[in-house]
């Protein structure tokens, strides 16, 4: 199957392009991240494999809507942030 027949089907089966697909998969990874580590944004990022902070802000302001590290105030899931609350 050529790249272009694959990108062709795929976006039919899935409703979005395969690029758009990863990019949101690991928007998503990300943001589990920040709702349960401590890690740097270039930690994140790496992990993610969106490979820098400032890649990791662009991809989850265009997904998300909202700057990672002030996702991660807002949704800090862990039990020292809880009581602080």
């Amino acid at each position: 199957m050529s790249v272009r027949h694959f990108t062709r089907v795929f976006t039919a089966e899935v409703g979005q392009t395969p690029s758009c697909f990863v990019e949101r998969v690991r928007a998503e990874a990300a943001r589990a991240d920040l709702e349960s580590g401590d890690e740097t944004l270039d930690v994140v990022a790496a992990r993610c494999g969106l490979g820098s902070a400032e890649t990791l802000r662009r991809v989850f302001h265009r997904h998300l809507g909202v700057a990672p590290d002030a996702y991660r105030q807002r949704f800090r899931t862990s039990p020292n942030d809880r009581r602080s609350a």
